[in-house]
Parts: C-alpha cells; structure tokens; sequence
C-alpha cells in the first residue's frame, strides 16, 4: 500500500505487520544489488522510488511464502507498476474521485477509464456505487476485457435485518469500502475451496440491471471471523481520533474534494455534535496542507461549514531540518516551493472567510519571494509566517514552517506529548500571541488534520513516537 505515513516499511506488510528492518534491509539490498549487477550498460538507470518498492514488495512475498498478496496500485490502474500481475484471483475499485490530474486526466470518464485498466480475462472484479457515466466507463472496459465486473450491494444488504455491522473505522463511507471487501474476501475465500462461507442469496432478477450499467453482485451472510475483521480493522490516519486530554486530534488524509467531503460529514458527527464544555470554550483549529497538483481553493472552500476558530498552514516536514527523518523527505519539492504554497493557501483562506461573512480579516500583502524571505536560518530562529496586518486583529490563519511548531502552538503545552512554546519572542506576532490566549484558557480544543496523507504522516510521527520505532 502507498504512502506511508511515518515508515517506508509500512508499505510492506505481512499478516498486517510492518516487515522488520532486518528484513527490509535484506531484501532491499538483495534486490538493488541484483539490479544494479543486470541494469542496461548503456542507460544505467535504476527504478524509480515506487518501482524499486514495488519490486521489492512482491520479491518480499515470493521469498517469504505468503498465501495472499493484496495489492494497492499507485496512481491509477492501466498504467500503475502494480498493474504486472496477469491473472490475479480478483480486483476491486473503489470509490471513484478527481486527483492526480496531471497523469490520470481531468474528468471522471477518464479516470474510471485508468481504473479499469486492472481488470483481467476471466477475472471477477467488483466496484462500488459510482455516477453513472464513470461506471458506464468501468463497465466497457470490463467487456473489452471479457472480465466478469459486479456492482456491490450496500453493507446494509449483508446485515438481513437482523443485526449490524460494525465498523473499526468511523465515517459513512467506509461503509462502502466494507462491501467491497467483503466481496473480494468471499472471493478469494471460494477459489481456496473454503467451507462455511454462507450461501449467496440470489439476485432478483429485476434487480440485476434495473437503471445499473453493471449487474449487482449476490449478497451473503458474512462469517464470523468477517463480522470481527470488520470490527477490528484498523488504519491510522484514516478518520482517527486520538484523545490528549483538552486537546483532541482528528486525523484523516483525505486529499480530493469527493474524500473531503467525507472528512467533513465525520468530523461534524465526531466532534462538532457534541455538547459544547460547560466549564468554558471551545476552540476549533485546522491544520491543513496539501501537495501534488491539487485544487487547494476548492478543497478549503468544503472545509468552511466546520468554522473554524483557526486556520494553520504548515509544511510536511515535522521540523525545519528534515535531515533526521529520511523517511518523510520529499526530494521533488524545494522547501521554499512548499512554504510559498502555504503562505497562497492562508490568501485563499482568508479570502473565503471574507465572502463568506462579509467579515474584515487582515488582508495579506502581495507574496514576496527572493532575498532569503522563505529561506529558515538557525539565526532566526522559530519562525511565523503571517503578512502584516493593517492592525493587530486576532488572525483566523496562520502558517508555520514545520510541524512541531504548529502542533506546539495548537496544543499550547496541553498535550503531554509535546514542549509548550517558547514563552518570549517565539511568535511576536499579535495573531499568534492573542490565538494563543484563547488556547490555553478553552475548556477543549478540537483540531481537523486533514488535507494530506504526509502531513497526517508527520503529525502522528510527533504525537506516536513509538511508530517510528
């Protein structure tokens, strides 16, 4: 699976475990070596990051004899490095959504058409409810494909009525992603010659194509170790609540308008529903960050109906030197690249609050970039990046140049896992200062990380030392 959010070798699992630095130290030099010794003379050129890695990943299972590879394709499908395997025992799209426009294409039509592109000849394949004209699109690749494709009954289906189906990971749209698996599981389960599994309840034979380009697959009662795989799934950083006395995280990486939206149905149900503390305020903040060729405007507008006390724009890296954690450097993007984007989505932020409201935030001045604006020198030390107000308001954004600054402004020496802020000089500037105020007197502080499967990666290496062990 890809990204990672803390380690690499979480891309590589066994029996839902990271493999072990010895083990991935042994085969990540068995197989650079090997390629090293067999690449083309004349090219010499080495895979790529996810190719390596995906090299790496199926030598893992070869060597160490796994029953069951599931496999999450990179970008897209067709195209995607995964997509080498000729006869899997079967494949599963999910939820369709608009991202990595740049190398997918720029409509769903297209995307689905990416998508498809792992089906396989006689090879079952199942996908979840999608607007009509992607799923058409899924549909005729599958037939291209002489590939038998199915469309998933809602979870509710698989309940009968009698019970429900609980859910280790909180949102409605897991719910569909649990349908899917379901289907795959059941799949691979019957081609093993697996007993018990429960008979398919048959299909009307209305119901198979009334208004549905795809067939609908067959319901079934799930098993009990299904019913407890359910239950028990766990996947951090995918609608994650970590508790920390008055401060508490949320954490989700949803980076497309379609999984932000999600993100915003959950965090209003998980923490916005609740009854606000008697015993003083409450303070709403969110850390947001996004990267790749993203639509940043139209992903914060989705965020608005949160209100947000606070918005905290910071970069990925947990600090300003990312020379101690290899693992979460990005070599593709310059650190002056990512704090002008920060500082372009605090514009954007601002902006959207004031049409919004009609409100009269500060204004930013035009961005300057040059002379070592952007440039961190330990000289300067902590740095807050905020234009100059026109006068000293209480700023609803600010932006940060690494995680640890922000998640210690946010928390304000709350969270026992994390130093307080310098108590002078460290942020002079007035938003800061009277942001700060508020935070340290709420009964509860609430915040939103969401935006980024690298930044929720970055906050949970700083709030969960112990993952990156």
């Amino acid at each position: 699976s890809s990204p990672h959010l803390v380690q690499v070798r979480e891309r590589i699992r066994i029996n839902g475990q990271p493999i072990s630095k010895e083990l991935f130290s042994k085969y990540f030099w068995l197989v650079y070596n090997r390629l090293e010794e067999t690449k083309d003379p004349v090219h010499a050129s080495m895979p790529a990051y996810f190719r390596f890695l995906t090299i790496m990943a199926f030598h893992v299972f070869l060597q160490e004899k796994v029953d069951l590879a599931v496999v999450e394709v990179g970008i897209g499908g067709a195209y995607d490095c995964t997509n080498i395997i000729r006869a899997p025992v079967v494949c599963g799209v999910s939820s369709l959504g608009i991202d990595h426009t740049s190398i997918l294409g720029d409509t769903m039509e297209k995307i689905a058409w990416q998508k498809g592109g792992i089906f396989k000849p006689g090879v079952p394949a199942f996908t979840v409810v999608q607007p009509e004209r992607p799923l058409e699109v899924l549909r005729d690749r599958a037939q291209e494909q002489e590939c038998p494709l199915y469309l998933c009954p809602e979870l509710d289906a698989f309940e009968g009525g009698r019970w429900a189906l609980k859910l280790g990971l909180a949102g409605d749209h897991q719910r569909s992603n649990a349908a899917l698996a379901l289907q795959l599981a059941r799949t691979w389960l019957q081609r093993r010659g697996c007993q018990g599994l429960g008979e398919l309840k048959e299909v009307p034979p209305g119901a198979k194509l009334a208004g549905r380009p795809v067939p609908l697959a067959p319901t079934f009662r799930p098993t009990d170790a299904m019913i407890q795989g359910l239950r028990d799934t766990e996947w951090l950083g995918r609608t994650q609540v970590l508790p920390r006395g008055p401060v508490t995280w949320y954490l989700d990486g949803a980076h497309t308008t379609s999984s932000i939206q999600a993100c915003v149905r959950w965090f209003r149900q998980a923490a916005l529903n609740q009854d606000k503390p008697h015993d003083g305020s409450e303070v709403r903040v969110l850390l947001f960050n996004a990267t790749g060729d993203r639509d940043t405007a139209a992903l914060l507008k989705l965020l608005l109906p949160c209100h947000f006390d606070y918005a905290v724009f910071c970069l990925n890296f947990t600090e300003v030197s990312v020379a101690n954690n290899a693992d979460q450097q990005n070599f593709n993007v310059t650190l002056e690249n990512a704090l002008t984007r920060c500082l372009e989505n605090q514009r954007t932020w601002t902006r959207l609050l004031e049409e919004k409201g009609g409100q009269d935030p500060w204004l930013p001045a035009p961005l300057r970039v040059g002379g070592g604006l952007l440039q961190p020198a330990p000289a300067r030390g902590t740095l807050l990046l905020v234009p100059p107000a026109p006068r000293p308001l209480n700023s609803p954004a600010l932006v940060f140049p690494c995680l640890a600054q922000a998640l210690r402004w946010v928390a304000q020496g709350r969270d026992p896992q994390l130093a307080a802020p310098a108590a002078t000089g460290a942020h002079p500037h007035p938003a800061a200062s009277s942001g700060a105020v508020l935070l340290r007197e709420a009964a509860a502080i609430r915040v939103l990380v969401t935006g980024s499967l690298h930044l929720v990666g970055g906050v949970l290496r700083l709030l969960d030392p112990t993952l990156s062990q």
